[in-house]
């Protein structure tokens, strides 16, 4: 199997062309990448920024240079000795007139033959939710009329620019009767006759006959599990890996397939045993992919969320979750903030997905002859989605796995237990149905239910989790991320040794990412706001004096202050995540610029909490205030404020260099592959999407890396030049022996002595091949006046022990060059003028 050894992502749109991309591959090449790591490439609707709203799975997008474009990039990066891994997205399309076979559903109805390639409720007409208001409403207004399409010439009923085709059957024997039609009464005639019914948007989550991607109305989902489906859906992603342009998929959303299984070896038949397969699949916490799927691992999410315990201050947390309880004014419990988050998400927004479950559960009770009142099961329904710890099981028309039934019986057992317990009977009822133990009449509604209840526990939860709860607690906003836990827990180094141990036997071949197109906050923020932990006190004491001298900003509001003191806390935290390394607080263009972007985060970051506005009902008055206040934090004439804010940032933003490089080096020589996400192999402190999207200067990444420069103070820090160049010399290392790090094991070293908590090792090997890898953490306390000059201090006696066949033998540093003897032991004093470490045995 062709097993990368780097991968670099690069997001196609915005500008990004393949042309562009090929003129990269130099700079790609030089920094150790052995594969281009690509976003979607497929056409998608023309407004689309990111491809994952696919209109056509066998064209590849004109704007980005199509086909020819596309067999030229290849061509550059096959000549250069890279490879090529493309994101595919089988769970979803665009629901789009643009899409041909959507619009062909659209006309044809149940009839098209593309009806059943989407994932669509035939029992009831196909609702289109893309009306501003209701179609009375919008018909009353003259906004729905009858015209002719321009480019099809036939009649179609037209809402602004859109105009929905009209089936053949309602029109073809009078079609200028048809044209002509002017009274609301004979157009609503008209919309009643065809197999599609215009909706409000807003009516989406309750009233929906298609499944969508999470909440998205505008992406349905993609049958990809009948075979003729799968076919018509892979044809050119087949033909591109069998042309030997494509060595890797990257599936995108796995979990919301029916089969994930079913789905993946049927990928993997096709596309062949040398193709490198990864999934977006988020774990929960101890869990592992089935070992059943034929592939080599996941994205990354659980490596990113295991650096935690790496970079967490675990001791202090308990200060910082103190400071932050005191500024709200309460005691978060966060079990019951994770409950409110999913009692919210499957009441209202998956209202609809959840009624389908339940009257598909009372189908199954009267047709299996033991009826169940509505209201008892209603409860254990929503009682056992909202309990589900992970995103799903993976059940199929015969039943449960051993493993997903022994999960299934944890969960009823706690349900059971719970202060909020439903009726028994009625929770036995529904785990029966997901056991495939209900009478043989009801056998084919009990496999839909199954898929369809395995179908929503996985958007259910990264709404729940990802995009609300994550953005209602904002003690500590780096813990905030895609594939973290949400409850509160301890962080310690034997915890990521024990992780990193169980990646290396269950998923070797995965990625290993630290920052994606999806994650909440870049890499290097995140490594920053761990900091904050190693000083709660101190940040504590700097968010007061900030509230104080901004107070006045604060808007008065009948339901309370704009913004209340939580988010007054998540907008600091948040700009000092955000806050870029050179940007000083008499730079008005500076401000102007990182304004731009910090306003549409904190907009998105209040809408997301769903407490005093939302996506679907804005509070105006809520959001500009709050807003103003964001503004005025970044405003030139804010200068005292300003220059309070980014003295004090300082140490925070010092240590967070030092914890990028940690990570930075960890990722490069863990268990896994390295993925680097555009840009972030400098310094990458972008915010949630689109902001995380934004194409790095590409031109300038590649002027540092010709031409590296330390003789410029810490500026070579400050402008991430000491991640990349850590990049290059481990990345060639990786190439020069890549059966160690995908082979080699990984084994945890012990530092003992004065600073032993300060202090990350481990080491990787393969017969007589070894790399022991030495990282600092917790360094906050023990900056230096030049970062190139750690202090000798805080490593001071403290040593390695090294077990046998890492003893007795001579390394050399692929960071520094330097050549180290070492006995029995490695004293960390021999590593004292450098952060970290990677030593290569000779």
């Amino acid at each position: 199997m062709n097993i990368p050894t780097a991968t670099y992502r690069i997001q196609f749109r915005n500008g990004m062309t393949f042309d562009r991309a090929a003129a990269l591959v130099p700079y790609l090449k030089t920094l150790g990448i052995s594969h281009l790591y690509a976003s979607p490439i497929f056409s998608a609707t023309a407004e689309s920024t990111h491809g994952y709203d696919v209109t056509d799975v066998n064209q590849i997008e004109p704007s980005i240079g199509g086909r020819e474009g596309f067999d030229r990039m290849a061509a550059a990066l096959k000549a250069a000795g890279l490879g090529l891994i493309l994101d595919i997205v089988p769970n979803h399309m665009a629901a789009s007139l643009e899409n041909p076979w959507w619009r062909d559903v659209i006309e044809h109805g149940e009839q098209s033959r593309y009806a059943h390639y989407f994932d669509i409720d035939w029992s009831r007409r196909l609702t289109l939710p893309f009306l501003g208001d209701t179609f009375e409403a919008e018909l009353e207004k003259g906004d729905i009329r009858v015209q002719r399409d321009p480019e099809t010439g036939k009649p179609a009923l037209a809402y602004f620019d859109n105009l929905y085709p009209l089936a053949p059957h309602t029109w073809q024997d009078r079609e200028e009767a048809v044209l002509a039609l002017r009274d609301a009464a004979d157009i609503a005639a008209l919309h009643d006759q065809q197999p599609w019914r215009l909706m409000s948007w807003r009516d989406a989550p309750s009233d929906l006959s298609y499944r969508r991607f999470f909440e998205v109305t505008g992406l349905v989902g993609v049958r990809v599990e009948d075979p003729a489906v799968f076919d018509a859906a892979h044809q050119l992603i087949l033909e591109l890996v069998h042309s030997g342009a494509v060595q890797g998929l990257r599936v995108d959303h796995v979990d919301g397939l029916a089969d994930p299984h079913g789905y993946l070896a049927q990928l993997r038949q096709a596309a062949g045993p040398d193709c490198y397969l990864t999934v977006e699949k988020i774990l929960g916490d101890d869990e592992q992919l089935p070992d059943a799927w034929p592939v080599s691992g996941t994205t990354g999410y659980e490596f990113m969320a295991a650096l935690a315990n790496l970079l967490v201050d675990s001791e202090r947390l308990s200060g910082l979750r103190r400071a932050y309880q005191a500024v709200i004014g309460k005691t978060v419990d966060m079990k019951a903030e994770l409950r409110a988050a999913k009692l919210l998400m499957a009441n209202r927004n998956f209202a609809g997905e959840f009624n389908r479950l339940l009257q598909l559960a009372l189908k199954i009770a009267d047709t299996g002859g033991t009826p169940q009142p509505e209201t008892p099961l209603k409860n254990a329904l929503r009682e056992l989605l909202v309990a589900f710890p992970v995103y799903r099981t993976y059940g199929t028309p015969e039943g449960l796995t051993p493993a997903d039934t022994a999960l299934l019986e944890q969960v009823v057992t706690q349900v059971k237990a719970s202060a909020h317990a439903p009726d028994s009977q009625a929770l036995d009822f529904l785990t029966a149905i997901l056991r495939a133990e209900t009478a043989d009449s009801t056998r084919d509604d009990a496999s839909q239910f199954r898929t369809r209840f395995q179908q929503l526990t996985g958007p259910l939860m990264a709404k729940s989790v990802e995009d609300t709860l994550f953005f209602r607690q904002h003690m500590a906003l780096a813990l905030n991320e895609v594939g973290a836990e949400p409850l509160a827990r301890h962080f310690s180094l034997d915890q990521f040794h024990a992780e990193m141990q169980a990646r290396r036997e269950h998923q070797p071949d995965a990625l290993s990412g630290t920052s994606t197109h999806d994650t909440k906050r870049g890499e290097d923020a995140r490594a920053r706001l761990y900091t904050l932990t190693e000083a709660p006190q101190r940040w504590a004491d700097g968010v007061s004096r900030w509230r104080a001298m901004n107070a006045d900003k604060v808007v008065r509001l009948k339901d309370g202050p704009a913004p209340e003191p939580a988010v007054e806390w998540m907008l600091y935290e948040a700009l000092a995540g955000v806050w870029p390394t050179d940007l000083q607080p008499q730079d008005a263009e500076g401000l102007a610029a990182l304004e731009a972007r910090f306003v549409v985060y904190v907009e998105k970051a209040l809408r997301e909490a769903k407490l005093r506005t939302d996506w679907a009902d804005n509070n105006d008055a809520y959001e500009e205030a709050v807003l103003g206040y964001a503004r005025h934090l970044l405003a030139p004439a804010n200068r005292a404020f300003l220059e309070e804010f980014c003295a004090s940032l300082q140490p925070f933003m010092r240590a967070g260099l030092v914890n990028s490089l940690t990570q930075t080096v960890v990722k490069l020589t863990a268990p896994g592959v390295p993925d680097i996400y555009q840009g972030s192999e400098a310094l990458d402190f972008s915010l949630v999407d689109p902001d995380n999207r934004r194409e790095p200067d590409f031109d300038a990444l590649a002027a540092m890396l010709e031409t590296p420069r330390y003789d410029d103070g810490e500026a070579h820090w400050l402008r991430g030049q000491v991640n990349q160049q850590a990049i290059v010399r481990v990345l060639t290392l990786r190439q020069e022996q890549p059966d160690l790090f995908r082979r080699g094991d990984y084994l945890p070293l012990s530092a003992e002595g004065a600073q032993q908590d300060k202090v990350l090792a481990f080491a990787r090997t393969l017969q007589q091949q070894a790399v022991i890898v030495v990282v600092s953490r917790r360094v906050f306390d023990l900056l230096p006046d030049n970062l190139d000059q750690p202090p000798a201090e805080r490593w001071a006696e403290t040593h390695l022990a090294l077990p046998a066949a890492l003893s007795q033998r001579t390394y050399r540093d692929r960071l520094t060059g330097k050549t180290l003897a070492v006995a029995d032991e490695l004293p960390l004093s021999a590593l004292a003028s450098q952060w970290c470490a990677v030593l290569v045995a000779e």
